[in-house]
């Protein structure tokens, strides 16, 4: 999660443990990305395979669990 100098935020979720489709990210490559997006504050929220990001009711990444999509008890909600 990053904020841009003009405030908006960006929430970023990268995929890992996954030869084939993503290695993962370490701490000082997601500081990189959230830099090169424009964030001038970061904070790295979670990592592992609970990580999953979702647009109305679609995962858009790949979770990295062999059984995917995993329940978890927390999350951060965007609403309109």
């Amino acid at each position: 999660m990053g904020i841009k100098e003009n405030g908006n935020i960006l929430l970023v979720t990268a995929d890992g443990r996954s030869p084939e489709e993503s290695i993962g990210l370490s701490f000082y490559e997601s500081a990189q990305v959230l830099q090169s997006l424009g964030a001038v504050e970061g904070m790295n929220l979670d990592g592992g395979g609970s990580t999953s990001m979702t647009v109305g009711e679609e995962i858009v990444n790949q979770p990295s669990d062999p059984a995917g999509e995993r329940p978890v008890s927390d999350g951060i909600f965007l609403l309109k």
